[in-house]
């Protein structure tokens, strides 16, 4: 250590220290936190699954797997399991959870969605009207994401073994020629990007739940990102690397950015757009927002000289129409985000390690 070297940096270099040590999985039991998609997910995938299915497409860990077939002509697949409860909230259902929710992770990939699979776990007892009303969710949503649902199972356990209806969504689509996404592809000086409000899903099936006694008008994002992925990569083809901020919330997003990246983040508080009867409701639960899931907005890093058109594509969008510039990527300290607060200060971003928002997804 330098004599010359602050307070300040010994601190930060401590931290990059710890925070670059391979998350341990200590837990003998599986606990909510870990399906919150922070510290303790990251720990029981590496632990459990990255160890015993390690290949160098998982290693990775992107939303979907890109696949190159013998002719050289590039798959991408992705799988997700919906498991919210209730099945209905405002602004939409499980039904469209499970289309939107894998058909984004295909998107941000790069890739152009095609076709689904559907996995239907039902308890005994469910009503028939309310499967009907899931899978019409699932065509309207399939519909306006421009896939088909082409495979499916259905098995269906006794009464208290499962919470009415699960459903599991896998995804295959096609990446075009030339496209290429990633943390590599990253650099010092690239803007971060949002597409719209954070926390508007997580906050709306939480306050349906009736828990709470607490009423605002909040409803779920949720929607299909292909259009405004297409567009923004029209206006900014040289953007890096996507991800939708779905559990764990955009925080968590941009700490798998920083860590897999090996370069900071610096997000600007005042930037970041949240809606206030969202503010509002995450103040009386002691929640901050950033960690608060969406399941329509999306964060991009594209190179500075592409911001402006990238931004413009974004607000020109539907779904974008709230777009921010909310931060930028630094060299250092590597792995870790900071936040510039509006009172002038700086404060470090890190995962959660608990859940606050158990099974809105």
């Amino acid at each position: 250590m330098s004599p010359e070297e602050t307070s300040e940096a010994r601190a930060l270099r401590r931290i990059e220290a710890f925070r670059h040590r391979r998350p341990r999985l200590v837990e003998e039991v599986v606990t909510l936190a870990h399906g919150a998609g922070g510290k303790s997910s990251a720990a029981l995938t590496e632990a459990v699954f990255v160890e015993a299915f390690a290949n160098p497409v998982l290693a990775t860990l992107e939303d979907a797997a890109t696949l190159t077939l013998p002719s050289g002509d590039r798959l991408a697949l992705s799988t997700d399991s919906y498991v919210v409860q209730p099945l209905r909230f405002p602004g939409g259902s499980i039904g469209h959870l499970a289309v939107h929710g894998t058909v984004n992770d295909l998107a941000v990939s790069g890739a152009e969605p095609r076709w689904l699979s559907a996995g239907f776990v039902l308890e005994e007892g469910l009503p028939v009207e309310v499967l009907r009303d899931v899978v019409a969710d699932m065509t309207e949503a399939a519909a306006r994401a421009g896939v088909e649902i082409v495979a499916g199972d259905t098995k269906v356990v006794s009464r208290g073994a499962a919470d009415r209806l699960f459903v599991n969504t896998t995804g295959v689509g096609v990446v075009p020629a030339g496209r290429e996404l990633g943390t590599h592809l990253v650099r010092p000086g690239d803007r971060v990007l949002l597409s719209g409000a954070m926390g508007d899903h997580g906050m709306a099936v939480m306050l349906a739940r009736g828990d709470l006694a607490l009423e605002a008008d909040i409803a779920s994002d949720t929607a299909p990102l292909t259009g405004l992925v297409a567009d923004l990569l029209a206006a900014a083809p040289g953007t890096r690397w996507m991800r939708d901020a779905t559990r764990g919330g955009v925080g968590t997003v941009c700490n798998e950015l920083a860590r897999q990246a090996g370069l900071g983040v610096v997000l600007e508080e005042d930037r970041l757009p949240v809606h206030p009867a969202v503010t509002g409701a995450c103040d009386l639960l002691g929640i901050d927002p950033l960690y608060v899931a969406n399941e329509g907005r999306l964060v991009a890093v594209v190179p500075a000289e592409q911001t402006p058109d990238a931004l413009a594509a974004l607000r020109a969008h539907e779904l974008g129409a709230e777009a921010e510039l909310v931060g930028e990527v630094v060299a250092e300290p590597p792995g870790i985000v900071a936040m510039r607060t509006s009172f002038g200060g700086t404060r470090i971003v890190d995962m959660l390690v608990g859940d606050p928002l158990p099974r809105i997804c």
